[in-house]
């Protein structure tokens, strides 16, 4: 069931994604609205546009997290995987996805302060305010 559940959940997230499945909702909401005349403008008019686009965000949310869970957790075990491998790099970094928000940020600043930046992300690191004053 996880398995196919995964394969339904790539194929339709990537077919979604794609600019013709953009152009067809586009051509499903022109023909819509162009078919009000016929119906009067009335209440069911309406209500199959309300039905379709709720159902369509509902399913649609719940494969849009689906795919960044799968692409969050391939990035944590690559990066995991660099981590273990890079000689010098501290071990200790590997899992902690897991902690608290807070946990995360007090390991955030400790790097920043370790490295000697402020915590508007600029500090030291001239080159990235070139860069920015550039924009």
């Amino acid at each position: 069931m996880d398995r196919l559940f995964t394969i339904v959940a790539s194929r339709t997230a990537f077919a979604a994604g794609q600019p013709a499945a953009f152009m067809v909702a586009v051509l499903i909401i022109v023909g819509w609205g162009i078919s009000g005349p016929v119906f009067g403008w009335s209440d069911t008019w309406q209500l199959v546009v309300n039905t379709g686009t709720t159902i369509a965000t509902f399913l649609m949310v719940f494969l849009i997290q689906n795919s960044q869970n799968r692409d969050a957790a391939a990035m944590q075990a690559k990066l995991d995987e660099l981590i273990r491998a890079v000689h010098n790099a501290r071990n200790e970094f590997v899992g902690i996805e897991h902690l608290t928000d807070h946990e995360i940020e007090a390991i955030r600043r400790a790097l920043e302060e370790s490295v000697g930046t402020d915590h508007a992300g600029l500090g030291q690191h001239q080159s990235i305010a070139r860069l920015l004053k550039r924009r």
